[in-house]
Formats: structure tokens, C-alpha cells, sequence
């Protein structure tokens, strides 16, 4: 299915849910809608649904006009953070009843295989009161897996799950997701479950659809400082600066060597994301010093939180580093590694890509 959706707003009273906006999703791909709590992302997926109706706007399927469509009336599945299954139904029962309605064939094949890849199977018998509420997620997945909907609508579908099952699910749904039987549209605030699931990826905040296009692309290329922050876990650190000859002049008096294109704005932002910034120098690095402010052990990584003449900064060190509050720390970075944004907002140069030709 190509769902476009055309200027749809929503406004409840006085507040606004959704601004104007406009989206093409590509058929057959994943599209991430990435943004805050409260971003607007669940408010868009149930205008996409049908289960409400926008402001402003108008809602096509395939070209026509679905705007005032009720959802039992159109072929989408969702699955919602908050879980929804048939109470007096096992899970098989659960998995199969969209098949059924359908008259397929070889269900209990197809509800096995379903179950597997959702590590479930050994539930299959049991009813959903009797599962855990990350088990009753699941089932609820399989469900609309089963359903084979043209559109497939998950808003935050892993969010009840443990870390490790999140992380071997993601896997097995972005091979479910490419066989591209299903326009699938996911909702997440983690920009690494983005880049995991590939695709497209739109960018939302406070109700505003702020970039959307080809997942790698938005990483890579930040239309603005809105899009970097929300792209980056913990978000990008930025640092006033002032364009100078040969570089930007940052806090401090300092300046980065830098190539501006020759418009750039007199006053910049430098962006630099977490792991961009090192406590090993590397050839052409500038160097910050600081104290540590906070050091957290996040798995294989330390995210040091650090006070520099430029403003507070967070660097993400792999491996466990033992950083005690207040001590001294140096840390480097590649000024070609830099984002360039203009004061106001929108992105003046991108750092090339490793391996791509400009």
C-alpha cells in the first residue's frame, strides 16, 4: 500500500497534536517515525489508522480518499504499546484468528513459525492472563504479523520487553519486515533501533514532522539542530561558535580549523555526537580539557558528562573507565568530524561519509 497523508493537522481545542504536515510513505518499506515522548508520533499513526479523523488534511490509500474511513472498514494492523489480546483465546488461538478469517490454509504451520520467531512457542497453549505483559506483547505482534495487512502500524511494539529480548527481536523483525509484503510503520524514540531497522525514517518533535527520507541519510546528514538532537542518544553536543579565516573560533578563544563554504553564517553551532569525541588523541584532533561532572557505565561504553571552556560536553568512551567526579580529563576530537549548523537552525555542512564520494 502507498499511504500518503496531505497537510493533516490535529487539533484537540486549543492544543495542537499535529501541525500541517505532509508524507509519502515508500510501499514495501519500513518507515520510522523517531521523536520524544510526546512527540506526536502515536497521534499521526491513528490518522494513518483510521482511528481518528484529522483537523486538516486529508488521508489517500493507493490514490483514494480515506480520510473519513473507519478502521474496521480498512486493512491495517496495529499494535499498540499498550497490548491487546482475545481474553479467552490461547495464544495459538490469538496468532490464528486473523488467518482463519482469511480461510487460509496450513495455520498451525504459520502460527508455529510465527511463535518461534517471536519466542513464544512454549506459551502457545496457555491463555494471555497466564502470560507476563512482554509475553502478551509478543502475542499481540504475532497477531498482526498473521494479519498480513497491506499497512502495518507498531507504535513502540518492544517497549515492555527486557533488553536482550528487545535486541533479538529487532533482528528477526527487520528480516520479517524485508520481504516487503507490508508498508510497515514503526514508532520509536531510540534513534539506534532506527538505524537498525533501516529504511526510512521521518523525524518528529512537539508535532512537527522535521525531516523525513532514507534512514542513513537523516543520520548522516541533519537537515537542522532539531533533527541532530532527536537522531542522537544522549543527544548531539553543540557548541556556539563564530566563523573565522581558517576555521571557527569556539569558548575560550580557540579556533578549529574548519572549512566553511563560503556562505556560511558569521555565528555557528558545531555539532559533535557523543562518540565523536575520544581520550586517545589521533592525527589533526583539537583538544578539550575539562572535569568529570558524571560517569556512567552503560554496557561496554562510559558516558563521561564533562565541563570544558566551550560548554558541558558528553563523551562516549568504549569500554569501562574509571572517571572519578571532579578529576581532570582530556578529550580530542577531529574537527573534520564536526556538524555545521547555522545559529538559527538549519545545517551548513555535514562531515563526509567514510567511503562515500562527494
Amino acid at each position: 500500500m502507498q499511504l500518503s497523508l496531505e497537510l493533516v493537522g490535529k487539533t484537540v481545542g486549543p492544543s495542537v497534536h499535529l501541525h500541517p504536515q505532509s508524507l509519502t510513505l515508500v510501499p514495501g518499506c519500513v518507515t520510522v517515525l523517531l521523536g520524544a515522548t510526546q512527540a506526536g508520533k502515536t497521534s499521526l499513526m491513528r490518522i494513518m489508522a483510521g482511528l481518528d479523523v484529522p483537523t486538516t488534511g486529508r488521508v489517500l490509500a493507493d490514490g483514494v480518499d480515506v480520510t473519513r474511513v473507519a478502521v474496521r472498514q480498512r486493512n491495517v494492523a496495529m499494535v499498540y504499546q499498550q497490548f491487546v489480546n482475545y481474553p479467552s483465546m490461547t495464544v495459538a488461538q490469538n496468532i490464528a484468528s486473523p488467518m482463519k478469517l482469511r480461510g487460509e490454509r496450513d495455520i498451525d504451520h504459520k502460527v508455529q513459525d510465527l511463535a518461534a520467531r517471536l519466542h513464544i512457542e512454549v506459551f502457545l497453549d496457555r491463555l494471555p492472563s497466564e502470560l507476563s505483559g512482554g509475553q502478551q506483547q509478543r502475542v499481540a505482534l504475532a497477531r498482526a504479523l498473521a494479519k498480513g495487512a497491506p499497512l502495518m502500524l507498531l507504535d513502540e511494539p518492544l517497549v515492555n520487553l527486557d533488553y536482550k529480548l528487545r535486541e533479538e527481536l529487532r533482528e528477526e523483525l527487520t528480516l520479517l519486515f524485508s520481504s516487503g509484503e507490508s508498508t510497515v510503520v514503526y514508532a520509536t524514540t531510540e534513534p539506534g533501533e532506527a538505524l537498525l531497522l533501516g529504511g526510512y525514517t521521518a523525524v518528529m518533535d512537539a508535532g512537527e514532522l522535521l525531516q523525513y527520507g532514507p534512514t542513513a541519510e537523516l543520520f548522516h546528514a541533519p537537515q537542522s539542530i532539531r533533527v541532530a538532537r532527536a537522531f542522537s542518544d544522549p543527544p548531539m553536543n553543540l557548541v556556539p561558535a563564530e566563523a573565522v579565516n581558517g576555521g571557527a573560533r569556539v569558548g575560550g578563544g580557540a579556533v578549529w580549523p574548519l572549512a566553511l563554504p563560503a556562505n556560511a553564517p558569521g555565528q555557528l553551532v558545531l555539532g559533535v555526537r557523543a562518540g565523536g569525541l575520544r581520550d586517545q588523541a589521533r592525527p589533526f584532533d583539537v583538544t578539550l580539557t575539562g572535569r568529570v561532572e558524571l560517569a556512567e557505565i552503560a554496557g561496554s561504553d562510559t558516558f563521561v558528562h564533562v565541563h570544558t571552556a566551550v560548554g558541558n560536553l558528553v563523551a562516549q568512551l568504549p569500554g569501562v573507565h574509571d572517571c572519578p567526579l571532579g578529576a581532570p580529563i582530556t578529550l580530542y576530537l577531529n574537527p573534520e568530524s564536526l556538524f555545521v549548523f547555522d545559529a538559527a537552525g538549519p545545517l551548513v555542512r555535514a562531515p563526509a561519509r567514510p567511503g562515500k564520494v562527494a
